[in-house]
């Protein structure tokens, strides 16, 4: 619909972009007898309710019409601004209000915009990952360092309304009045076994739990949790790093000398280097540990734009200690690295 009227949509596909044009039924109906010709388009295709139709030009230089089983069985919206599918919708959320997300309605408010869409985004990564886990009675998360809960209560929501997996999820935070809070929005919500605890994440004892997630910890903070996640043997562990401070003071302190060295005398790029060998060796030490690891970039939201998130899949397949321990000896010795705050943990241990 149009300005009131029914029109159809033409894309026209070109190799550097994209063109639409919206024609009344009898401007379509002359580009459709333009179009449909041997020396024009020689194949087209009708979904229709009842039947998809194939029309075909055959090497016998005849048109064929091939009548198929509907691919759809409902009509599509007939909006012109189609409404994108969210994973978690605004519509009577109780906690979305109670974090000045949505009004009484279900709106999302002006403001709230960017944080609606990055609750969305990250529940729609995390989606497949939690599909792949096998399933169990019930299903225990904790997230370390859960801030506000935009994500804890979104990925509550997911696991219990959406996915219908009986979970319990506890938030792990430093504030104490966020903990309150959030404590009181999950009463409000009726999210039963969803509750929030006050601490710090390398404080955090208690290793029974499925999955492990810690978005923005920041510096060491991360390998604190992915040391959590490893020592409760966790069947999934999603850490998304910032402030990779640690190994870059390593780097300046003992400043060992490489071929990179004229890339490294820029601070932007020394910067970079520090957080690809921090994530590097963290995916090193995850899969030491029998972990299948992944690392990717993410966007997030306009104020962060881009993000690096680690995935790890606890799969207990045999690996090479001492050729996974030589691979990152090997790269701490390249760059003049003692030693990475992860293995520290172990040593402590």
């Amino acid at each position: 619909m149009v300005k009131k009227e029914e029109k159809l949509s033409f894309t026209y596909h070109y190799q550097t972009n994209d063109i639409v044009k919206n024609y009344s039924f009898d401007e379509a109906l002359f580009f459709f007898n333009k179009y449909i010709d041997p020396l024009e388009f020689q194949i087209a295709n009708l979904f229709t309710l009842s039947a998809d139709y194939a029309l075909e030009y055959n090497t016998s230089k005849t048109w064929k019409l091939k009548e198929l089983k509907p691919s759809f069985t409902t009509l599509p919206s007939s909006d012109h601004d189609k409404q994108k599918q969210r994973s978690i919708t605004s519509i009577d959320k109780t906690y979305l209000h109670a974090l000045n997300i949505t009004d009484q309605k279900g709106n999302v408010l002006h403001h709230a915009q960017d944080k609606y869409k990055q609750i969305n985004h990250y529940i729609e990564i995390l989606s497949s990952l939690f599909k792949e886990l096998p399933s169990q009675d019930l299903l225990k998360v904790v997230d370390m360092g859960s801030g506000k809960g935009y994500l804890t209560f979104a990925l509550y929501d997911y696991l219990t309304h959406i996915l219908q997996r009986p979970s319990a999820v506890i938030g792990v935070e430093l504030r104490k009045e966020l903990v309150d809070l959030c404590n009181q929005i999950a009463v409000q919500s009726n999210f039963d076994h969803l509750k929030f605890i006050e601490g710090y994440i390398d404080t955090y004892h208690d290793y029974n739990f499925d999955v492990l997630i810690a978005l923005h910890a920041c510096d060491t903070a991360t390998d604190d949790a992915i040391y959590q996640g490893i020592m409760a043997d966790a069947a999934l562990i999603v850490v998304a790093p910032c402030c990779h401070k640690q190994i870059r003071r390593e780097m300046e302190k003992y400043k060992t000398k490489t071929d990179l060295d004229d890339i490294l005398r820029h601070g932007i790029y020394l910067e970079r280097q520090a957080e690809m060998i921090t994530d590097s060796i963290r995916a090193l030490i995850l899969e030491n540990h029998g972990y299948k690891v992944k690392v990717f970039d993410f966007i997030s939201d306009a104020h962060t734009p881009k993000n690096i998130m680690i995935t790890a899949q606890k799969k207990y397949t045999s690996i090479n200690e001492q050729v996974q321990l030589e691979k990152i000896n090997k790269l701490k010795s390249m760059f003049g690295i003692k030693t990475h705050y992860l293995e520290t943990k172990f040593l402590k241990k």
